[in-house]
């Protein structure tokens, strides 16, 4: 396999879209050593059993390259909590990926096209569903995908060749991919594999709500705002 050029990438203001179900894990947040954390769980644990569940899968992640303070939960959260059943373009599930864009549109793109595919493959009865958006300087060496080539990587249906190229650079300790966003052509998507390469704090920013209508996304209402910003068949 060719390994894509690397390019710096530095992101002040990446935009990340995420269900908001995940409530803050405190071990995160505390000053204790990450390096300490599995023996802290551990003792955890045995009090309380959902301690396990709520971390996730402490060594997806080493120790040099977890982080810990105040908003760490959502940025460790990606990578603790992979999983076979959600593969993604740059992942089949075995380790957790933090998927961003260089601006809002990207990532509103992206996560309504998912929104939407998700809620049209379960028949789901219309309904509306919580999101909140995630701002945070994100810095890595990054394959980059951006000046052709990979294009079977960047197919709109089929992650196969995505998820091979992924698991190649994960396996090799690469920082992550930067590419052309899929469902927003004109905007930048990124993949990281490590927390290290997002900067505390994340700043928690707007809240949505993505409505589904049992036939198509409709769209997604601003909290606290009259905006409403369209769904993906304008932006895919």
């Amino acid at each position: 396999m060719t390994d894509p050029p690397l390019a710096d990438i530095a992101w002040p203001t990446s935009r990340r879209i995420i269900r908001s179900i995940f409530p803050p894990v405190a071990l995160f947040e505390d000053i204790a050593d990450p390096a300490d954390w599995e023996l802290i769980a551990s003792a955890e644990a045995k009090t309380n059993p959902r301690v396990r569940d709520e971390i996730g899968d402490l060594a997806l992640v080493p120790p040099a390259r977890r982080v810990a303070g105040p908003t760490a939960s959502v940025v460790m959260g990606a990578f603790t909590h992979a999983s076979r059943d959600r593969p993604s373009r740059f992942s089949d599930g075995s380790y957790g990926v933090w998927y961003c864009g260089d601006r809002f549109e990207v990532a509103l793109a992206e996560t309504a096209y998912h929104f939407e595919r998700f809620m049209r493959l379960t028949n789901e009865q219309p309904a509306d569903a919580q999101y909140r958006e995630l701002v945070a300087h994100i810095a890595g060496h990054l394959a980059n995908l951006r000046g052709g080539g990979f294009a079977e990587c960047l197919d709109p249906d089929d992650h196969g060749p995505g998820q091979t190229l992924g698991r190649h650079l994960h396996a090799a300790g690469r920082d992550g991919v930067v590419y052309p966003s899929v469902r927003w052509p004109s905007g930048e998507a990124a993949a990281l594999f490590w927390p290290d390469l997002i900067r505390l704090p994340v700043t928690q920013a707007r809240h949505f709500l993505y409505r589904w209508d049992g036939r198509a996304m409709l769209g997604c209402l601003e909290y606290g705002t009259n905006i409403w910003h369209a769904g993906p068949e304008t932006g895919s």
